[in-house]
């Protein structure tokens, strides 16, 4: 009986409980069954000012009139500093009431960056994730320094250091600056290869994007630690191996060590060349009706024999696919197959050509592009919505995106679409800046100092144009060009642009006239192949020649324009030659030419500045007649070849051979329109130096001297050998490399004009002295030595050429210093 009366007793004591706790929100311990419970009517909130108290309200668990746990305060407390927009909450009961007190965060008024130099305000401000008008954030203030520290890291500047400062202001309003120490560049200090047995350290440089920190690192950008940077390199490496035979080739490690002390990089780079292999058998096999493996051979560009080349193998599976497409079979999937022979170092390749899966594309999606325009990236990738989906087509759009210089990364990716035959492709680029400023430098022995100011953009207005525009003075030129360039003229893969230049040439030991020139031009560009192209083009030029009233009057003194130039300026015979220049201050001729030309270039070469492997060869006809004063036809062709030929020591071996002929088409080819070949051409011999040339003998008095002036011919030829590698003794990244050289050549062949002229009169005095040239076709030759520099400003270079044979009236130069480009 006691059991039950206790019962009824708790059971009674619980009804009161549950009839009182609502209305009074006591809180009651229910210690016979060991049970607490917590119960509120009210959830009160204190301190806020700019937050709604609904909001605050919101983030609390649980809601007024139930009960609340600890559990339910802990995750309350979580979620209201998970906001960011307190600093401090507390929860407390009290009676019947939860209330929950915060401190509002402080209201961010600006975000402000000192110190900064090498970032921008703006760049930086992309970075942190704070922003003004927020509130402030003491774990979002940390990531955000974190976030800037990387950022100079991946610039280059591993000892930045950032520290954010808090300015208090009025009405719980706050300044954030981030004060920045940026610390001097961590350069690349040395980039070494191990395992490479092929290829030389020099020209594997060459392959990768970081360079080494020399004399003018403060020019270049690359020369900083980039782990990116270095990914990419091993990638480069490997392809650039994988292009050269090395089938097997592995990237074994890259690593980057950091010296604090110097506050300079190491990188090296591990390699496991393998063997070297070339192509043995190819063959395609069909298992599509109505394609022959026999015909799609010939779409093939591996060919049994040559250096095994991953590139080729890729290109040729485009190829394949476009030609099955073409055949009916867009859906065709080719799976190249690589047996290797380890004996005789050869790998057998074989195509399978078979029905792909039937996915088409349904949608193409491009990011990350903020200036380039949709299309340009577009226009890269042979895919557009609807068509047959093909990963042969995505790999050669990738090829082609990274050839445009626009972007430091390219990547393109699938996904699955809205049916299981629709794939969606996302093409994701990383822009960098593609316009420069640039300031060249140059000096030549002929020509003196020459300067160059240009701006140029290959993005222009993010359409893919190209535009440059360049300024040029010298001690005996100057001038001014623009150039516009379209790659992809009425939607096509065709380039179009035009041309505008003005050049003036003064008087110089080798040229004694002065020269304006005046014109411009358009042109198209045809690319049949990644390696050949057909240019066609149309140029409109002004040339005024002048002679002074010094050299044209009939007192000869050394240093007089020849009578040839005379002639070519009075348009007269005889003693009319001389007349015309006696009567004003300065005799000129101004002819206008309209030349139609048409180019075939072959290029293979794997670097345009500094090539070490690959060909080169030009083709190009003109045709002066189409109006204007000059009607001639002129052919010239160029042809050089490059290959490594030491690999440990990096000597590059190169070979060349030029020719040009000229010829009048019903009149005489003008006289300054002939060849003028010297230094520039066969070293050793001086600008215009080598070819026919006026030796009439002035008599003078006791004074008696030649005239000596350089007619130019109207054929010419020339060939040269020379082998370069690095200057023993040197630092690497100095960039020095010397040189040995033998060049030959000749040019010969004088108009009828000019023969004419033989025997005449050359002043006019009493005295007669008669004109008189050589037209010698003998072949000019020298051997010599040279030092090159590859600086920042292009290639600088000093000649020692010395003649081994050479013509009458041929004028030498043993030194000879030229180059200086864009840097």
């Amino acid at each position: 009986m006691r059991v039950l009366a206790n019962s009824l007793k708790t059971i009674a004591a619980a009804a009161a409980f549950m009839t009182i706790a609502p209305a009074g929100g006591t809180i009651l311990g229910i210690v016979g069954m060991g049970i607490a419970v917590a119960q509120s009517s009210q959830i009160v909130v204190k301190g806020n000012q700019r937050v709604e108290t609904d909001t605050v309200r919101a983030y609390v668990s649980g809601k007024s009139g139930r009960s609340f746990t600890a559990k339910d305060i802990d995750e309350s407390l979580k979620a209201l500093y998970a906001t960011g927009l307190f600093s401090d909450v507390q929860i407390q009961q009290s009676g019947g009431q939860l209330i929950v007190t915060v401190v509002e965060s402080p209201l961010i008024n600006k975000v402000a960056f000192e110190g900064n130099k090498r970032i921008t305000k703006e760049q930086l401000g992309l970075i942190v994730e704070t922003k003004p008008r927020s509130f402030l954030s003491k774990s979002k203030v940390q990531s955000d320094t974190q976030r800037l520290l990387e950022a100079y890291r991946r610039s280059g500047r591993f000892r930045a250091s950032v520290e954010p400062k808090i300015i208090q202001l009025p009405e719980n309003r706050v300044d954030l600056v981030y004060e920045i120490d940026e610390g001097d560049k961590t350069a690349v200090s040395r980039i070494s290869f191990t395992g490479n047995k092929a290829f030389s350290d020099g020209r594997l440089r060459d392959v990768v994007k970081t360079r080494e920190t020399g004399l003018l690192g403060f020019l270049r950008t690359t020369d900083t630690y980039d782990p990116d940077r270095l990914n990419a390199d091993q990638e480069l490496i490997r392809k650039f191996y994988l292009r050269n035979g090395y089938a097997d080739m592995r990237v074994v490690a890259a690593t980057a060590d950091l010296d604090r002390e110097r506050n300079v990089f190491f990188v090296s780079f591990t390699v496991d060349e393998g063997d070297y292999y070339t192509v043995g058998a190819v063959d395609v096999q069909s298992t599509l009706p109505g394609l022959d493996g026999g015909e799609l051979l010939k779409a093939v560009r591996t060919k049994t024999g040559a250096a095994y080349n991953s590139e080729e193998i890729e290109k040729s599976m485009e190829d394949l696919v476009l030609e099955a497409s073409r055949q009916g079979a867009p859906f065709a999937q080719i799976r190249p197959r690589a047996v290797r022979d380890y004996a005789t170092k050869q790998i057998a390749l074989t195509y399978y050509v078979d029905e792909g899966q039937r996915v088409y594309v349904e949608r193409i999606n491009v990011r990350g592009n903020d200036r380039t325009r949709d299309y340009v990236i577009r226009r890269e990738i042979e895919l557009s919505e609807g068509d047959a989906y093909n990963r042969a087509f995505v790999t050669k759009a990738e090829r082609r995106l990274n050839r445009l210089g626009f972007f430091k990364s390219v990547k393109v990716t699938t996904e699955a679409g809205s049916t299981p035959d629709r794939v969606v492709m996302n093409v994701d680029v990383e822009e960098q800046s593609s316009g420069e400023i640039s300031f060249g430098a140059g000096y030549s022995t002929s020509d003196g100092v020459i300067g160059d100011v240009s701006i140029q953009e290959r993005n222009f207005l993010g359409r893919g144009q190209f535009v440059k525009a360049s300024v040029q003075s010298g001690s005996s030129q100057r001038g001014y060009s623009f150039s516009f360039t379209e790659p992809y003229f009425t939607g096509r893969r065709i380039s179009a642009g035009f041309d505008v230049y003005s050049n003036r040439y003064g008087e110089t030991n080798f040229r004694n006239y002065t020269e304006n020139t005046v014109g411009g031009g358009v042109r198209l560009g045809f690319p049949i192949t990644d390696s050949f192209a057909v240019g066609v083009s149309y140029s409109v030029f002004r040339q005024e020649i002048s002679l002074t009233r010094s050299q044209a009057n009939g007192n000869l003194t050394d240093g007089e324009a020849s009578l040839a130039y005379k002639q070519y300026i009075s348009k007269g015979t005889g003693g009319s030659i001389i007349a015309p220049c006696l009567t004003s201050s300065n005799c000129s001729n101004t002819a206008i030419t309209s030349m139609p030309s048409v180019n075939l270039i072959y290029n293979t070469l794997d670097n345009v500045q500094f090539p070490r492997d690959g060909i080169y060869g030009k083709f190009q006809t003109d045709f002066a007649g189409v109006g204007g004063d000059n009607q001639y036809l002129r052919f010239t062709a160029e042809g050089r070849y490059y290959r490594e030929l030491n690999a440990e020591y990096g000597a590059v071996g190169m070979l060349r051979v030029k020719a040009g002929y000229i010829t009048g088409v019903g009149q005489q080819v003008p006289l300054i329109n002939n060849f003028y070949i010297g230094g520039e051409t066969v070293r050793g011999f001086a600008s215009a130096g080598i070819g026919p040339r006026d030796v009439s003998r002035i008599a003078n008095g006791s004074n008696p001297f030649n005239l000596s002036e350089a007619l130019g011919g109207q054929s010419y030829v020339a060939a040269t050998a020379e082998v370069t590698a690095p200057l023993p003794f040197t630092p690497e990244e100095f960039g020095l490399y010397v040189s040995a050289f033998a060049d030959a050549g000749s040019t010969f062949g004088v108009s009828n004009e000019i023969k004419a002229l033989s025997g005449t009169c050359i002043n006019s005095l009493s005295t007669c002295d008669k004109f008189s040239f050589v037209d010698d076709a003998a072949i000019r030759s020298s051997v010599g030595v040279g030092v090159v520099w590859r600086s920042p400003f292009g290639p600088l270079r000093a000649d020692f050429g010395f003649a081994l044979t050479k013509g009458e009236g041929d004028k030498l130069q043993v030194f000879r210093f030229s180059g200086g480009t864009q840097f």
